[in-house]
């Protein structure tokens, strides 16, 4: 294992900085909001602040601040956060995003989760932390070939914690990490505490009566999933078929870059206005920032058309493996695919924590990072009794 620091080169700044300014923008059917895809009145002001305030050296001497370092497991290196708790009976804790995030999502919750003494919480609160950059985003190195879907990069981080040195350990996710945690929990249940997730999809049954049982706010939900897979699904479609394709404008053009992934974070967080009224606009910049610099668009898009069997696009997607340590569920009100419990407690029994919150959506870890700490806290209470 080697110690990492982010260093962008100087030039890098200089290229993304002269193609901002020097966007070729598109034509536009005027008025006609968010519906159609990210309005042109909204990205250009974006692209002003990224191009002449937004600071990437700020963002990045931050990150730098955080132990960082990369390791090559299975062909590829793998870039990763690690921070131990000063409490050396702290709980392990493995966190991991989905797209189009990166591992700055959970850079919030750090400090309280392996400090939670300065953060008013107790010692036995506290956890070691590992954040990896999933395969192909950001500071982790391509795949070195096919075959990298969720099973392989769960044996990857059962491998990358085995190095660390941690003989039990709690997995968490949101997005393709939620995948990857419940593919964990299954393929290393001797070591895995417990699992939790804020993101979990549950199809209907094969009772034919699972539709009647369910009260108005399912069927809510229900609703909301099927808005998505109607309306907000096409980037899925393309990435999980043509991910190559798609991969030179993201990598050629910074404003299609950030326009391809700023939609998601209006479209599934807890905000019917602009994205940064959920998250902090440096932050979706430093996020979108990684994703141009590393070039990683295509690759990051290839997880999609590793797992287009799991997906909800898919006819019909294979059973999740059978988990049987703890789970913990935690649901926040403004993700696009909330589950149905009832549905949910048939496909893993082993549910131990269900947290309904009343605020967040998809990114919970950076929209309400004090109310995954407490999720957490409260998760690893359950698992120690």
């Amino acid at each position: 294992m080697k110690p990492f620091r982010i260093d962008v080169p100087q030039d890098d700044l200089v290229d993304l900085r002269r193609r901002l300014a020097r966007v070729r923008w598109p034509l536009q059917v005027p008025d006609v909001g968010w519906e159609r895809g990210v309005p042109a009145s909204y990205l250009r002001e974006l692209v002003d602040y990224w191009q002449h305030e937004f600071d990437w050296r700020a963002a990045e001497s931050r990150i730098n601040q955080i132990p960082q370092f990369t390791t090559e497991i299975d062909g590829t290196t793998l870039h990763f956060l690690h921070v131990r708790s000063a409490y050396p009976d702290a709980t392990p804790l493995l966190l991991t995003h989905g797209w189009p995030s990166s591992f700055v999502e959970f850079i919030d919750v750090i400090g309280p989760l392996t400090d939670p003494v300065a953060y008013g919480g107790e010692q036995a609160d506290a956890f070691h932390v590992v954040i990896p950059s999933l395969p192909g985003y950001g500071f982790s190195g391509p795949p070195p070939g096919p075959g990298w879907g969720v099973a392989r990069i769960a044996a990857a981080w059962s491998e990358l914690m085995r190095r660390l040195g941690y003989q039990r350990y709690v997995p968490q996710g949101t997005d393709f990490g939620a995948m990857i945690t419940l593919a964990l929990a299954a393929l290393d249940a001797d070591r895995v505490s417990g699992a939790h997730v804020n993101f979990l999809i549950t199809p209907p049954p094969s009772d034919p009566q699972a539709m009647s049982i369910l009260d108005p706010d399912d069927l809510r939900r229900l609703g909301r999933l099927s808005r998505f897979m109607a309306d907000e699904s096409g980037y899925m479609k393309v990435q999980a078929t043509r991910p190559v394709t798609v991969s030179y404008g993201l990598a050629d053009s910074p404003v299609g870059q950030l326009a391809w992934i700023i939609e998601k974070f209006k479209e599934w967080t807890d905000t019917d206005k602009l994205p940064e009224d959920a998250i902090a606009r440096d932050w979706l910049l430093t996020n979108a920032s990684i994703y141009w610099f590393t070039a990683t668009a295509g690759t990051a898009a290839q997880l999609y058309f590793e797992t287009a069997d799991l997906l909800p696009l898919a006819a019909s997607p294979p059973a999740p493996p059978p988990v049987a340590v703890p789970l913990g569920v935690a649901v926040f009100p403004a993700d696009p695919a909330r589950p149905i419990r009832s549905w949910a407690e048939q496909m893993f029994p082993t549910i131990a924590q269900w947290t309904e919150h009343d605020r967040g959506g998809h990114f919970p870890a950076v929209e309400e990072p004090d109310l995954v700490v407490a999720d957490l806290r409260r998760f690893r209470h359950v698992l120690t009794g």
